[in-house]
């Protein structure tokens, strides 16, 4: 499924500490308590009766007693909010039956029964989006992690794999498609031809977190793709009728993505049949269920009016991502929600790779890194840390983070780096063959890639359980024609770790004869120890070190190089990352210490001087493509500048950027607007030197706005009124809508009247204002709260307004703490309709301990509020306290 620390008491404030409000608290579950289910469920078949307000299902379960597992008199039947109407065992009255809490028990006295049990939901009632739902005249799910039990009862984890056999019966005017997991067996309908069915059976044993069922009226592009083992797979994409046309590349993501596991992975697909339906209602991205993948619209729909560039990679990266799961988390799931990384960790990286072959390496490399810094790190060392296998939860859903995804990522890539591309590969081969079909855990990856590639991770599987990001100091030492690299680690203290032990962290390094400019080739290192030193010889001058070459590991590193160097580095380094990164640290090291106060006035002249210089070279380099040109001129955001701080102030921070943005964008000016002039060149089309143009443009617009507003504000009107493709325009409108101008008014009108029918693209027109730099931004979100587009119940309108505006700094730490009280408000309010959405704006308010004094009480006041509401969520109760500490 798709979808991104510091010690207990508060920085600078200890007071705090002390007055947590502290409700009653949900029960915890922890991964040490594990035992196998007593009974297995070989065999699950389902009726439907199919309504809006009314769907009646009759599950009948063929159970047996689990060998491995203590003996139960009893079966234990998970439920969430179900009424039963009915329950038989093998035909007759059950021994006994209770009901505990929202759970069924019922007593079996023999090896083998057959249990049959009706229950009657309303999917029109069910805002939470969990389950069944109804969206907008059509029935869909979403079973993962634990919606399953919103349906019928059932033993709803996901060690518990069954064949699933299906019947879904319904009025065919209302419901004309009728889609379940794996193959279509049969079809018919009623004498009158006023109802239709479908019967549906999937021939591999699955969790019921990955059943799906999706019922109405939709239209499908459809293909097919021939597998290397040859069989004829039946694609479809299934959307509302009107969105058929903006399907194409979608389509075409899964046929890339279906070629290119079989090419790099050895995975083929086994169903004769592979639906992606799109929704808009849904809670996540999209979900991997077995052969129907159901998908937010905002990763299916796209064409060239209504899609950025980001909107099409981000499609094809979904899509990738989920179609993945057919092997990592379908063919091969997880014993239970701890090892949650073992799927969708091994699935990122898998999407990763997949779309770095796809399009820029180098560039999509920089884009992953982004997101983990920008989510994943500052998750690490706030109170919301946990190991990317934790040891206990209280609500599952709070657990689907950038932690679980991207750092569970980060880890398996390093095992890939210091096995080869090669030997991971054999690892990969052992993992799937050995537990094809069952419910595995992260140790039995790590075996598998121990067997398969000769390497020892004894030592290597602390990363699956300490929590927090290491910190390396790299000191880089001369004497004679030896060069010594001396590299220390320490993991921060995290809620519950306070002492952590030395991880294996694979570095890849070069060392640069700063006169040649050269190296003489990449070297890997493992430190494994708390520190440790190695040596290189052949240096009769003190070379340039360049560390972390691709982000060979997700670590912080404090290393002691000169500006003169980071310049260098910028400018010569051929490792893209390493690039990006000296030119990262040049601008985040002037900004913590100006705003520190630790450079004085010449410091900070000759710091700016830096900057531009090595700037102005990555706008003069003619080797340079344009897409990693432009991730090369983009500043450091405030989030991560703020990360390098103890205690942040992003006000501070704010000003200081802004003034540094403005400072280069007067020196480059007349750089940069020829860079323009030349990119506006380049024609339309998706291909990566005309997506490097579009991107150019909207970085040269954004320095334009800091240090000549009103010239930005007529040449991003210019940009808006030709653009012929949603990236200009929507590139162009983003810099307008923090201008105080008349073209901003304009714009943002004939935004909305030219697209108000198209619901992903008026989540645009909303997001883009509420992440705007406009001064009064907080105003214009309040505003758009009352817009009669807006609603409440829809996720993906929530998250436009509201999780851009929580995602910006300059709104969301507004001085007077209003940013604070809109999101605690909001978290009140959506709690009872939708509570995981809800519960994920929380992080945003947790950071209290990393800001400075006065914002950090207005944070702490928030969350206690919200904390202090009757009949919170568990979603958003375990949030709100641990955020609180």
């Amino acid at each position: 499924m798709d979808i991104a620390r510091t010690p207990a008491t508060p920085d600078g404030n200890p007071e705090m500490a002390d007055a947590a409000y502290e409700p009653k608290a949900p029960p915890e579950i922890r991964r040490s308590d594990y035992a196998p289910f007593p009974w297995l469920v070989p065999t699950t078949r389902l009726e439907f009766e199919l309504g809006l307000e009314r769907t009646r299902v009759t599950a009948r379960l063929d159970v047996e007693r689990n060998p491995v597992a203590a003996v139960s008199p009893t079966i234990r039947l998970n439920g969430d909010g179900l009424e039963l109407a009915s329950l038989t065992c093998d035909g007759g009255e059950p021994e006994g039956r209770m009901m505990d809490g929202d759970d069924l028990l019922v007593t079996l006295s023999g090896d083998r029964h057959v249990l049959e049990i009706v229950t009657e939901i309303d999917p029109s009632a069910n805002s939470q989006l969990m389950g069944l739902y109804a969206s907008g005249g059509m029935l869909c799910t979403q079973c993962e992690a634990e919606g399953f039990r919103r349906i019928t009862f059932f033993p709803d984890r996901p060690d518990v794999l069954s064949t699933y056999s299906v019947r879904m019966s319904g009025a065919k005017a209302q419901f004309p498609v009728l889609l379940c997991n794996g193959n279509r067996v049969d079809s018919g309908e009623s004498a009158d031809g006023g109802d239709h069915w479908a019967e549906w059976h999937d021939p591999w044993p699955k969790p019921s977190y990955l059943f799906a069922l999706v019922a109405g009226d939709l239209v499908a592009r459809s293909d097919s793709f021939t597998t290397m083992g040859g069989r004829d797979v039946e694609l479809n994409v299934y959307v509302r009728d009107g969105d058929l046309d903006r399907t194409e590349h979608a389509m075409e993501s899964l046929k890339r993505s279906m070629k290119w596991d079989e090419e790099v992975f050895g995975r083929e697909y086994d169903l004769d049949l592979f639906n992606i339906v799109a929704v808009s209602d849904f809670n996540m991205g999209a979900m991997e269920n077995k052969g129907l993948n159901i998908f937010n619209t905002k990763y299916v729909l796209a064409d060239t009016e209504t899609a950025t560039d980001g909107d099409y990679d981000g499609i094809e990266g979904v899509i990738g991502h989920e179609y993945f799961h057919n092997w990592s988390g379908n063919r091969v799931t997880c014993r239970d929600w701890f090892q949650l990384s073992l799927k969708e960790g091994f699935t990122v990286l898998r999407d990763q790779l997949f779309s770095a072959d796809m399009g820029s390496e180098p560039v999509k490399r920089i884009e992953d890194v982004r997101i983990l810094r920008g989510v994943q790190f500052p998750e690490d060392s706030g109170p919301l840390a946990h190991p990317i296998r934790p040891d206990s939860y209280r609500e599952i859903s709070n657990f689907y983070t950038a932690t679980v995804y991207n750092k569970g990522a980060e880890v398996i890539r390093m095992m890939r780096t210091m096995a080869g591309e090669k030997a991971f590969r054999r690892g990969t081969d052992l993992y799937f063959k050995r537990h094809d079909g069952e419910a595995a855990t992260c140790e039995d990856f790590v075996r598998a890639m121990e067997d398969g590639t000769g390497l020892d991770l004894e030592q290597f599987r602390l990363w699956y359980s300490q929590a927090g990001t290491p910190k390396v100091a790299a000191t880089l030492s001369h004497d004679g024609d030896v060069a010594t690299l001396k590299l220390t680690q320490t993991v921060p203290p995290t809620p519950g770790q306070p002492d952590k032990k030395p991880m294996p962290i694979p570095f890849r390094v070069a060392l640069f004869d700063r006169k040649a400019g050269t190296h003489s080739g990449e070297q890997l290192l493992v430190l494994d120890r708390a520190s440790a030193e190695f040596t290189f010889e052949g240096f009769a001058h003190k070379p340039v070190l360049s560390i972390n070459r691709g982000f060979s590991a997700p670590v912080s590193i404090e290393r002691d190089v000169s500006r003169e160097e980071l310049v260098f580095l910028a400018a010569r380094d051929d490792d893209p990352f390493a690039r990006y990164e000296a030119m990262q640290e040049l601008m985040t090291g002037y900004l913590v210490g100006s705003v520190s106060g630790d450079l004085d006035e010449s410091e900070s002249e000759a710091a700016r001087g830096d900057i531009a210089e090595a700037l102005k070279a990555v706008v003069e380099d003619d080797q340079l493509d344009d897409l990693m040109r432009g991730e090369l001129l983009m500043m450091p955001s405030q989030s991560y500048i703020g990360e390098q701080m103890l205690v942040a102030d992003p006000g501070a921070i704010h000003v200081a950027r802004e003034a540094l943005k403005t400072d280069l964008g007067t020196r480059l000016g007349e750089a940069l607007h020829r860079l323009y002039d030349r990119a506006a060149q380049v024609p339309f089309s998706l291909d990566a030197e005309a997506k490097g143009a579009r991107k150019i443009k909207t970085l040269v617009l954004s320095y334009a706005a800091a240090s000549d507003p009103a010239k930005a504000a007529e040449l991003a009107a210019s940009q808006y009124d030709r653009a012929d493709n949603m990236t200009d325009r929507q590139g162009a409108l983003m810099v307008l809508a923090g201008l105080d101008s008349a073209e901003r008014t304009a714009r943002l009108l004939d935004f909305y009247n030219r697209y108000r029918g198209n619901a992903l693209v008026v989540d645009k027109w909303f997001a883009l204002q509420a992440s705007s730099l406009h001064p009064q931004v907080v105003a214009h979100v309040e505003a758009l709260r009352s817009h009669p587009d807006f609603n409440l119940r829809n996720p993906n309108r929530v998250r436009s307004l509201y999780m851009a505006f929580a995602a910006n700094p300059a709104g969301f730490h507004a001085a007077d703490g209003a940013g604070y009280r809109m999101i605690a408000d909001l978290v009140l309010e959506l709690d009872p309709i939708n509570a995981q959405t809800a519960a994920r704006f929380v992080p945003s308010l947790g950071r209290w301990r990393r800001i400075e004094e006065k914002r950090a009480a207005m944070m702490r006041d928030a969350l206690e509020r919200i904390a202090r509401a009757p009949k919170l969520s568990r979603d958003t109760f375990e949030q709100v306290t641990r955020s609180l500490g």
